[in-house]
């Protein structure tokens, strides 16, 4: 595998990984991997004829009482676990190669931007976009691979291909669970024993939903405050938002009549996690 620390050295790579031909897939990542990142790169790795990865914490996404500073590291395990993955090339660049002091240019996409985590953590999509962007300019991929558990950030990312014309197909694979239902996460690490139980509760409240919408329930309403309920029954839980949106808009949605999406975000003790699912008539 090679490792890329500059723009100029992952260009060569992925120019080196195509000389067989076929197609790319990119996996962007901050890191600390774990099984849900691993299934995007096998996802990749099943589709394409060679696969990048990217390892990279980006501040700009990060607000200023976020956890920047304290976010999961393990550069030297990631590359193992890549490696025997059979990735071909990983991006690992440093914070001044992304954004050089002359940087001043950002990406945001209107309205979406400002929706579910968006809401409550100003400037993190335009984060997410302005180095989502870069890193397909760099890369030059032909597919690129997101998981379901940032729903949110796959909407804001779809517009931006869309809308600047990107040449890069966004395809969305599962979220992945541990056995008990937690989604996986890097910030599951900051959990303590005890937050980790309580955190099983977002996936309850979404199992509520599901059940109620089987059940005949299509009140966005009443099926918000279900799950809403079930996170009421742990105090250490507080909650950021519970909603029912449509997946592309992110609006609200007034009936159940196409595909919605359920989105909670809620803190752990001083841990924010998220989570959704699907709602499909």
């Amino acid at each position: 595998m090679k490792i890329a620390k500059t723009v100029q050295e992952m260009r060569m790579a992925v120019q080196a990984a195509r000389r067989t031909g076929g197609n790319l897939g990119f996996v962007p990542t901050m890191g600390a991997l774990h099984e849900g990142h691993l299934s995007l790169v096998r996802a990749a790795n099943a589709t394409c004829d060679a696969v990048a990865v990217s390892i990279f914490v980006n501040p700009i996404q990060f607000g200023p009482q976020e956890d920047l500073a304290k976010y999961p590291r393990d550069f030297a395990g990631d590359c193992q676990r890549l490696e025997s993955e059979g990735v071909d090339c990983l991006f690992a660049p440093s914070v001044e190669e992304m954004y050089p002091e002359t940087s001043t240019t950002y990406v945001e996409i209107e309205g979406l931007s400002k929706r579910l985590c968006g809401g409550s953590r100003p400037g993190h999509f335009r984060g997410v976009a302005t180095v989502v962007a870069k890193l397909f300019h760099i890369v030059g991929a032909d597919l690129a691979f997101f998981g379901q558990k940032d729903a949110a950030q796959v909407a804001v990312l779809r517009r931006m291909v869309k809308d600047l014309n990107f040449p890069v197909e966004i395809v969305v694979c599962p979220i992945v669970r541990d056995p008990d239902g937690l989604a996986m996460s890097s910030r599951n690490a900051y959990l303590s024993p005890q937050e980790r139980e309580s955190a099983l509760l977002l996936h309850r409240s979404l199992n509520e939903v599901e059940r109620r919408f089987r059940q005949g329930e299509r009140d966005p309403a009443i099926l918000i405050e279900a799950g809403k309920n079930v996170l009421a029954q742990e105090p250490t839980v507080r909650l950021d938002y519970f909603s029912i949106v449509d997946p592309d808009s992110l609006l609200p949605v007034v009936e159940l009549t196409g595909n919605s999406l359920v989105a909670v975000a809620a803190f752990v003790g001083s841990t924010r996690l998220i989570d959704n699912a699907v709602l499909t008539p």
